[in-house]
């Protein structure tokens, strides 16, 4: 194993900078599937961090109870309605899009569970993974072998522990995220304080960036919707998950300089994004 820290210098090397002739069509069309009712804010925040990270274009899949809160919330956003009002259940099929994410609020219902299975079935572009996302495939680990390669799987330590098993230590958590990178041959990234992001090449990466007052309902939602963005934008996985990883990091450091960790909302986060990225540019 080779083990890096990740530092703003590592960040200015690998953030590319985006020619004057430059058009949408150069920075990727992204899907993200998410939400349900209730949770419609995560397909809200994932939306808006992964607008707010540099995708050209974006496209959002939710149930139909949430198409007016997403139009009026975000409308440089596409939005896609599933033929159900409270969870995703289509069978999607990619035509245009670079990249995919998905999980988000999206449940476990049994339907789901059936049109993620299909959208793994039929869909080998590289995916972002997170939340009920991982938990659908927690439940059905047959399906490991259908998660395209150059993935990013995106869990934080119960959502890991429930597609791998248990650990009693730092170190055998480590060597599970590693194990399991180089099995899907993708990104896996376990998220805390501090955020490991596993290569799986069986490289190891540790973030110095975030806060405790991350540690709140939303700014998971966010980091799907910023990583979703750079791998969009023709990064490798792992440069993406790297500059999502550390850039969502900074942005909370930015944002409770104001709002106090205490007061930090992941909404905070995500428009303190551009401020994020001056401080590397």
């Amino acid at each position: 194993m080779t083990e890096y820290t990740i530092t703003k210098e590592i960040i200015r090397g690998k953030l590319k900078p985006r020619a004057k002739e430059s058009h949408k069509g150069d920075f990727g069309h992204a899907l993200i599937i998410a939400g349900g009712k209730g949770k419609i804010g995560s397909a809200v925040l994932a939306t808006r961090a992964c607008l707010r990270s540099g995708v050209g274009l974006l496209t959002t899949h939710i149930p139909a109870c949430g198409e007016s809160v997403l139009q009026t919330a975000i409308p440089e956003a596409m939005i896609s309605v599933d033929s159900n009002d409270k969870l995703f259940s289509d069978n999607i099929g990619n035509f245009h899009f670079k990249t995919i994410a998905f999980g988000p609020g999206l449940g476990t219902a049994i339907s789901t569970q059936k049109a993620i299975h299909h959208l793994l079935k039929v869909e080998k572009i590289p995916m972002v993974i997170d939340a009920d996302g991982l938990n659908c495939i927690s439940l059905n680990k047959e399906w490991f072998n259908l998660i395209p390669e150059n993935s990013i799987l995106t869990p934080h330590p119960g959502e890991f522990e429930r597609l791998v098993g248990s650990w009693e230590t730092l170190e055998q958590r480590t060597e599970l995220q590693l194990e399991f990178a180089k099995r899907l041959k993708s990104v896996v990234i376990v998220k805390g304080g501090p955020t490991y992001i596993a290569s799986p090449d069986g490289s190891l990466y540790i973030n110095t960036t975030g806060n405790p007052g991350m540690a709140k309902g939303g700014s998971g939602d966010a980091l799907t919707g910023m990583i979703t963005a750079f791998l969009s934008q023709n990064y490798s996985a792992l440069d993406a998950a790297i500059l999502g990883v550390y850039i969502h990091g900074l942005a909370g450091d930015v944002a409770a300089q104001k709002t106090t960790e205490y007061g930090l909302l992941a909404s905070d986060l995500i428009e303190a994004i551009p401020d994020a990225l001056k401080a590397i540019l």
